[in-house]
């Protein structure tokens, strides 16, 4: 059986069919990123997400990390070096001692019937140590005298530096003017002075030094002045003296 296509020609030729035209291939879809999609007025919108988000939080958090790495190198350079130094100079506490008291002026008067005022001047003779290889400073102190646990008056002394491995004196006049004492106080203080010629006084004070370092100040520690100093109003001067444990008897 033959075809139509398969029909002989005229000449003798059989036509053969053409095979069927291919369809043209489509090109492979590319990857998309994953889209999110909200929903307005009912419709559905989807919001590609783009890589570069991501891509910059990245380099945020690394740019983070390498800052914190940075401070705490320097940190630990600067603990090194503070280190150093004190293995270097080995800091000791500086000395402030209470040398002399000199006594100026001392009255007492009876203010009957039970009350009695009190007026002194004195003259403090510190002397300042300074042990270490490098130099101290010492901010503003003051220092205070007490009878019985009440401030009679106070002097102040004004901060200074002292050199490396020297002893320096500080000066400081405490000017009390008719304190009056009431009750025992007073009773106390007119029956010491009467009989047994003798006042106790009491002299406090803290100082604040710092060693200093190549212009650099350390943290400041504390040196505490506490002495016991007994006056004779008769003689106008100092019959004894006691500071931390030592008593020295003038």
């Amino acid at each position: 059986m033959t075809t139509r296509d398969n029909q002989p020609q005229p000449n003798g030729e059989r036509r053969q069919r053409a095979p069927p035209a291919a369809h043209p291939q489509r090109p492979a879809a590319t990857p998309q990123p994953p889209a999110h999609s909200s929903s307005v007025n009912g419709y559905r919108q989807y919001n590609p997400t783009t890589p570069s988000r991501s891509s910059s939080s990245a380099s945020f958090k690394g740019c983070c990390c390498c800052l914190f790495l940075l401070f705490s190198f320097l940190a630990l350079l600067v603990l090194a070096v503070v280190l150093v130094i004190i293995l270097a100079v080995k800091p000791k506490k500086p000395q402030f001692d209470l040398q002399q008291v000199g006594v100026q002026y001392m009255g007492i008067t009876p203010n009957p019937p039970s009350t009695a005022s009190l007026s002194l001047t004195i003259r403090l003779l510190f002397t300042a140590v300074n042990p270490n290889k490098v130099g101290i400073k010492y901010g503003e102190s003051s220092f205070t005298v007490m009878y019985r646990g009440i401030p009679l008056g106070k002097a102040s002394v004004p901060g200074f530096y002292q050199d490396a491995h020297s002893i320096r004196q500080v000066v400081a006049t405490i000017a009390v003017d008719r304190v009056n004492l009431l009750q025992a106080d007073a009773a106390d203080l007119i029956r010491d002075a009467s009989l047994n010629d003798r006042v106790d006084l009491r002299v406090l004070g803290d100082v604040g030094a710092k060693i200093r370092v190549m212009n650099f100040d350390s943290p400041g520690v504390q040196v505490s002045v506490d002495c016991a100093i007994v006056i004779s109003p008769r003689k106008q001067s100092l019959t004894y003296k006691q500071c931390g444990f030592d008593g020295l008897s003038v």
